[in-house]
């Protein structure tokens, strides 16, 4: 009997586990850890979305199996927010399907549509469901930059040019996670006329679109005429709606695509509670304040961050869309690296960050700070944050500026 399975070996260790670990081990021990590391929401959802859940869980019927494509109403909701927002029309038949969030999404259709030896193209740095949704499905991954400069455009012509055999699927993801950068219309239509031209898949995460700032609203890669022959999205309320527990999320786009992930999904699930799908068309058909207030929340934080930890002594650069800034590590302690780094703020700041490792080689040198936590731990983080870079030597503000 194999002691060694072909999946797992194909997974390296969750660095960022080792992280999550040393957090959950400092709570237990009764220590105020200022947790800016996992992309959880720290605040409900509307009163009327839970309301919705109470009132469907007190019927006897809601009780059984609900659809692995999710429930038609919700299914019809999602498409009327593509008409709202992105001015996309889309069947609720053959486009839409419900997930289990957006990570269930995508690991679904890399089990539906990925064959042992396909080539993936995914960004580099980028949230780790990307690569290993394929690797675990069998396929070889290509690493492509995820900043969407001119290297973007060549390293896509490379992949095309000299690998075997020739890449089938791209992975995109903007607003991105982790590194929060965002692109424009124009991006997406070059990229579907590449896709076209090139024969290949595009899988787009949209889970942040509603979390932008500075007034440029994010766009849908679905927006492009034609898009719809080469191209799915995902998308999600987690963030938008703040229900990252409830797994609801959304695959839309081109039909054989949305077709094989049904089917996969027929298999695999029986979908999410019929109660939680119900609640879901209220927090889309309701009222949408939630999104602004939201955003505005965010944004907030984000401002409150920059400040208080560039007073601190360590300069943030505020992210355009997302929760998260990505954050180049303190110049003075860039040799201790990103996993290194991130134990030592939790250990001696009490503050906790995901390793930039984490989301690929790419990443090392940098840290994921989410905005999960209010202003007044914001800033809290930030004093505790100087006087750790202080005891290491490097340079910060007088007492008193953070």
């Amino acid at each position: 009997m194999s002691e060694e399975f072909y999946r797992m070996k194909r997974l390296p260790p969750y660095v960022i586990a080792e992280v999550n670990a040393m957090r959950a081990a400092a709570r237990a021990a009764g220590e105020d850890i200022i947790d800016l590391g996992m992309g959880n929401p720290d605040l409900p959802p509307p009163d009327h979305v839970i309301a919705k859940l109470c009132e469907v869980a007190q019927k006897p019927s809601a009780h059984g199996y609900s659809q692995s494509m999710g429930i038609p109403g919700l299914r019809k909701a999602q498409a009327n927010y593509y008409g709202r927002r992105f001015g996309v029309e889309l069947d609720p038949e053959t486009e839409v399907v419900v997930t289990m969030g957006s990570k269930e999404g995508l690991a679904s259709l890399a089990t539906a549509i990925t064959a042992p030896g396909d080539v993936v193209l995914a960004p580099n740095p980028s949230y780790p469901i990307h690569m290993f949704g394929f690797i675990i499905a069998g396929a070889t991954i290509r690493s492509v930059p995820t900043t969407p400069d001119e290297h973007y455009w060549e390293a896509l012509e490379r992949a095309m040019a000299f690998t075997v055999p020739r890449p089938s699927i791209l992975v995109v993801g903007y607003p991105s996670n982790p590194t929060a950068e965002t692109v424009d219309l124009a991006f997406y239509e070059r990229l579907v006329a590449w896709a076209r031209e090139n024969q290949v898949w595009v899988l787009s995460d949209l889970a942040y679109s509603e979390l932008y700032y500075d007034g440029n609203p994010t766009p849908s890669i679905l927006q492009v005429p034609g898009a719809k022959e080469v191209a799915v999205e995902f998308t999600s309320l987690s963030k938008t709606y703040s229900m990252a527990g409830w797994r609801i999320g959304f695959a839309v786009g081109n039909r054989r695509l949305i077709a094989a992930l049904k089917r996969v999904k027929s298999y695999l699930d029986y979908g999410a509670f019929t109660p939680i799908q119900a609640a879901a068309c209220a927090a889309l058909n309701g009222p949408q304040d939630i999104v602004r207030k939201n955003r505005e929340l965010y944004h907030k934080r984000r401002d409150v961050m920059v400040e208080a930890f560039g007073r601190a002594g360590w300069d943030i650069p505020p992210p355009k869309a997302s929760m998260f800034a990505w954050v180049p590590l303190p110049p003075a302690l860039k040799e201790m690296g990103s996993l290194e780094f991130s134990k030592q703020l939790l250990t001696h700041a009490k503050v906790s960050v995901a390793p930039g490792v984490g989301y690929g080689e790419d990443g090392e040198g940098y840290v994921r700070i989410a905005l999960v936590e209010n202003e007044q731990r914001l800033r809290q983080a930030a004093r505790n944050i100087r006087q750790y870079l202080k005891s290491m030597g490097v340079n910060t503000p007088a007492q008193g500026a953070a």
